[in-house]
This record gives structure tokens, sequence and C-alpha cells, in this order.
């Protein structure tokens, strides 16, 4: 089924876009290119994620009309063909809630600005719709535990699932989240995302950076009682953690797999794994988190094991950095997926570029042109990932338009 979901996609982008007169050069039919690394036919994945969480991206604010909503999501696309790129990520369960019609959480707040409050049309199917118009992926983006920006349970709509099962949620750090050591709260997490995966044409499963939250500076994430319930075996609290997260992404890419045998599942993580002072298989960095310590994700496993079908590392720093340099981690990510048959799609940090509160090589334009320079060198880089979409629209002091100008000449397919 997903396999002829993908076929058709293929087979009706050039129809699609050849429609989009109005889009001039940037309608063109996506092509086979060679022009990222320069030898044969080639696909790449140029993404952008569009986050919904706390009004990022889109919608622009809570309580807009749904014609308004969707004039505003249309334009996300729209400027995504005109910038050449062919995958939206679009954050579709930002707060254990939904923007489709769930029969299991409550619709987004970001919507209606009121939880659970139908926004009167389905912005999911709607997306999947209309990127495929226009020749693009659309990628469902989920995630996992986080359920509410504030601690307050009487502020979340009386029918959810946290109110109706509160001893599945822990505060910390200002937030709620699902405790991920409890069986019964994995099952539901999927269950509740399956449900989206086989009633949508996505052409994706995308999880972000947020398993266990990052470390608070004073503060604990106070799962003493479910490790005590079901940590019997394990030598100690941390590996007790990383097999739940292991479990959740094993389990989740057999669910998917089972129910659309074709249908990708990728993960964005923190772009650090470890350092290599802490383990000699991790990077040359310095970097004060680290995934496998920190949020309990062992995502250089779940690439070397084959769980997931692409990896996007979040390598939000500059070429240079000297805590974490991009042009030393990139290597490092490509070495991980060598022989693996995991695709490597780097994360971009376009919204640093031209912020003033970054450091100087942020100011320059040309700066994310070099990491996709860079990546010509690394035979396992298949594409970059832009954050975010308002970035990408806005275009502060013009990085994207450089990137598109020194390396996206024509529109391409994405990656199989």
């Amino acid at each position: 089924m997903a396999r002829i979901g993908r076929r058709r996609f293929v087979m009706t982008a050039a129809g699609a876009l050849a429609a989009l007169a109005t889009a001039g050069d940037a309608a063109a039919a996506p092509e086979r290119s060679s022009a990222h690394r320069g030898h044969g036919p080639e696909r790449e994945f140029r993404g952008m994620w569009l986050a919904t969480v706390a009004n990022r991206d889109w919608p622009s604010r809570p309580g807009l009309t749904a014609a308004e909503q969707r004039a505003e999501l249309l334009a996300h696309l729209d400027t995504a063909v005109a910038r050449k790129l062919n995958v939206v990520v679009l954050q579709v369960r930002p707060t254990a809630d939904a923007l489709w019609p769930s029969p299991y959480e409550p619709w987004a707040q970001y919507l209606t600005g009121l939880q659970g409050q139908a926004p009167g049309w389905d912005p999911l199917g709607t997306a999947v719709r209309e990127a495929h118009r226009r020749g693009l992926e659309l990628h469902a983006w989920f995630n996992p535990y986080r359920v509410a920006n504030h601690t307050d349970l009487t502020r979340l709509v009386e029918t959810h699932p946290a109110r109706v099962h509160p001893e599945w949620v822990l505060p910390y750090g200002g937030k709620l989240y699902y405790n991920p050591g409890i069986p019964e709260v994995r099952r539901f997490v999927q269950k509740a995302m399956m449900d989206a995966v086989r009633r949508y044409d996505i052409d994706g499963v995308h999880f972000d950076d947020y398993f266990y939250p990052y470390p608070v500076a004073g503060q604990v994430f106070a799962d003493d009682d479910a490790y005590a319930r079901y940590g019997a075996g394990f030598p100690d609290k941390a590996a007790w953690r990383r097999d739940n997260t292991d479990r959740l992404v094993r389990e989740m890419a057999e669910r998917i797999k089972k129910a659309k045998e074709d249908l990708p599942f990728g993960i964005s993580p923190f772009g650090v794994w470890r350092n290599a002072a802490t383990d000699p298989l991790g990077s040359d960095t310095r970097a004060g988190v680290q995934t496998y310590d920190d949020l309990h994700a062992d995502t250089r496993k779940w690439v070397r094991k084959g769980w997931i079908d692409y990896v996007v590392p979040q390598i939000y720093w500059h070429i240079g950095f000297a805590p974490a340099d991009y042009a030393k981690l990139l290597p490092w990510w490509d070495d991980v997926v060598r022989g693996t048959g995991v695709d490597l799609y780097a994360g971009e940090a376009l919204y640093k570029a031209g912020d003033p509160a970054q450091p100087a090589p942020w100011q320059d334009p040309a700066e994310l042109s070099r990491h996709l320079t860079l990546a010509r060198s690394c035979s396992g880089v298949r594409g970059h990932c832009f954050f975010a979409a308002k970035e990408v629209t806005a275009d502060r002091i013009g990085a994207m338009a450089k990137v598109v100008a020194d390396h996206y000449p024509t529109r391409v397919l994405p990656p199989e």
C-alpha cells in the first residue's frame, strides 16, 4: 500500500508541478540530477521542518479561521517549492495532541486556542494532499512523550489521556511528560501515532530529539517508582531508561513496517551521541549534552541496528566551533551510517543565520552553503533539512537563498 502511494507521488509530480505556472522556474518538475556530488543520476533530501508547537512556524497564532490556517499552510508549501525543496516535515503531534481528528488525543490548542476544539478542517489530510499536488513529500513529525509546556494537569482538556491517567505523567523543568518507563505509556503513544500512519498517505514518520527530557539543573525526573517496578535486571537506572527508549524506537519501527512496509521511519537526534572523551566511539567534541547519557537515547545503536531508515542529526553548529565543529561531526555521522543502509540527512540551523545573538560565522550568509559543500566529501550524506519553515520564508540575511543558488539549480526527487 505504501509503495503504491509513493509511486503515485513520483509519477504525478511532473503533472502537478507543471500546473504551478505562477511559480515560474521553481515549479519545474523534479529531475534526477547529478548536481549534488557530480556523478551519475542523483536524488537528494531537501527538507524543512514545519513546527506547530507554541505556534512556532504555523499557524502564526492560535484562533485563526480555518480558511486563514489553510492559506498559511499552503503558503509554506509554496515557499518550499520556490526554494526547490522536496520534503516538508510537519509537526502533527506537538504535545500529546493532534492535528488530525484523532480518536485517542484532543485537537491541538495551537489551532483554535482551545485544546480539544475542532478547527473545522483536517490539517494533516490537507497538508498531505496539497504537498503531493506540489511534488513535495509530507513526513509526519511526532513528539512521543511531551504532554504540555506547563505543569498544571487541570489546564488540559478533561478527556485528555494525561488527566484520565495522571499516574502516567511527571512534571519536569516546567513541563509535563509521559513517563517513558511505564509500558502502558509506550503502548499508548505508539497507538496514538499509528492512527495517523494508517489513515493518511504520508511519506514518512519522523521523531525529533525529545525522548527523556533534556537535563535541567537542580531538578530530578522522578521515575524511581517505575524503575523499582520495571527495572529488574538492569545495572542502573540509566541503562533501564536507554532500554525504554530503545523499545519505543524498535517497536514503532515494527508497527510502521507491518502497516506500510515501505514507509520510511526517521529520527532527528541532537547532534552529539557521545564525546570521544566519554567513549572512544564518540565524536571529537566537547558538548555539554550527550544523547546517550543525558537523553537516554542510543542514537548510534538505532542506526547500526537498522531500526530506522534515515537519521537527521541536528548539527546546529558552525564550521570551526570548537566544542562541536560541524566539519568534524558530519564525517562522524557519515562513518556511523556506512554499511547500514540508513540514509543520512544533515539537520541545518537556518534559524541561527543572521541572529544577532549568534557568533560571527552565523552573520555570514555563506555559512550554510559551506555546510552543503563540505557534505559532498561525505558519501553517506544524501541531503539536508532546514530548521525551520519560518526562516525558510523570512531568510533574514539571504543564507537560504545562497544555498539554493549554490546547490539547488533544479528541483530533484527525494531519495527512495
